[in-house]
């Protein structure tokens, strides 16, 4: 019995021995599906490459707001997180008990009894919808707490909006990993 299985208007024909014609169109179908699934993975690769490309200059520059968001709260820089936080900012602190708006967000930066020593965020993630870009990390903060060093690690989701021609985070949301 002759089986063919087309994919791609490559015609290859296998011998099938032994096998009833039940087990030869199951195998055949299988084929098929198996050539199908390949040629579909790779037009869907090069067309989830061409979308990610046109977001990747969009991408570079949300993801180096967020270092420069680190980088002002390190410095109790509120000028820079000021330009960096849209009008209507909403905070979740680590724990859920608190939600800041702005103005408590950025007075809470000099005003803790934290002392931060260093932030940094890894294995960020963004995603982009329109005029709104998704960014997920894990963090670490390393400080001093009432003269007691403590360290921090966390995962995290900002929302950054375009507003005119600059990018504004409207929301934030921190929660600690469990050791």
């Amino acid at each position: 019995m002759n089986v063919f299985a087309s994919g791609n208007c490559v015609l290859r024909q296998l011998r099938v021995r032994d096998l009833g014609r039940q087990a030869a169109l199951c195998f055949a179908a299988k084929l098929f599906f198996f050539i199908a699934l390949l040629l579909g993975q790779g037009e869907l690769g090069q067309l989830q490459a061409q979308e990610h490309g046109a977001d990747d200059g969009l991408t570079a520059k949300v993801l180096s707001l967020e270092t420069l968001w680190n980088q002002a709260e390190l410095a109790k820089d509120t000028q820079s997180l000021d330009h960096l936080l849209a009008d209507t900012f909403l905070y979740v602190d680590i724990d859920g008990s608190s939600i800041r708006n702005r103005a408590d967000f950025i007075h809470s930066v000099t005003d803790r009894a934290e002392h931060i020593e260093s932030i940094r965020s890894e294995s960020m993630l963004s995603r982009v919808y329109g005029d709104t870009v998704i960014v997920t990390g894990v963090y670490s903060e390393k400080g001093t707490l009432n003269g007691k060093p403590y360290y921090h690690h966390g995962r995290f989701t900002d929302t950054w909006v375009k507003q005119g021609s600059g990018w504004l985070c409207a929301a934030s949301q921190s929660t600690l990993i469990q050791k």
